[in-house]
């Protein structure tokens, strides 16, 4: 392994461990993620404790801690190989950031990032992926798992040096979302939609009981 691609490795992980999620929501006033909904630090959770502003600029950066670690070795010309170790390095820093505790959130947003600095072709196909199961199960969670399970199937399509990196990444959002597979194996698992209604509905009961006081 060469200097260069050790020290893009290091470089990926310390991106990755830079908590979106937490900084934006302090930044915002928000509810710390880590403790409310489900306390994952990861846009889905901001989503259900901030609204969608926040959510998206979480998104955004997580994507970009992956993608632009990736992008930077590619330029670098870093083995195919090696790329993928910064790939799945920014990946573990976001799921064990050594800023935050090593708790971190489940490295979907990274992972897609890391995929699309490798093409936009597979990101959109990853994308599309997501987003369809999304729209038709309700489960951003199986969104997640089944983009995962497909992805490498995709690059062994169009980039076949990546497909070891790419299924390693994962193996590494499988088994982060081993909880979420096994809530939607027994029926358990809450719908987005439904989380975001229940959100709303709760908030206007405790308005109207705000009402009530007011008007006592």
């Amino acid at each position: 392994m060469s200097a260069i691609a050790l020290g893009m490795i290091i470089f990926a992980y310390l991106c990755g461990s830079i908590s979106s999620a937490i900084l934006i929501c302090r930044l915002a006033r928000l509810p710390d993620p880590r403790q409310h909904g489900s306390g994952n630090p990861g846009a889905t959770n901001v989503l259900r404790v901030g609204g969608k502003a926040a959510a998206a600029a979480v998104l955004l950066c997580d994507v970009l801690k992956g993608m632009i670690p990736v992008w930077i070795a590619y330029y670098l010309n870093v083995q195919p190989f090696y790329l993928g170790l910064v790939a799945i390095a920014a990946c573990l820093g976001h799921i064990y950031p050594v800023f935050f505790h090593f708790k971190g959130g489940k490295g979907v947003a990274t992972a897609f990032g890391s995929i699309a600095a490798i093409g936009w072709d597979l990101s959109g196909l990853v994308a599309g992926t997501w987003l369809l199961t999304v729209l038709l199960s309700g489960y951003s969670s199986l969104g997640a798992i089944v983009s995962a399970l497909l992805a490498p199937f995709y690059v062994w399509w169009f980039k076949p040096e990546f497909t070891f990196p790419v299924a390693m990444l994962s193996c590494l959002v499988l088994i982060r979302h081993h909880g979420n597979i096994q809530r939607l194996w027994r029926g358990q698992e809450s719908r987005i939609w439904q989380k975001l209604k229940n959100k709303k509905q709760k908030t206007a009961k405790e308005v109207a009981q705000e009402q009530r006081k007011e008007d006592d």
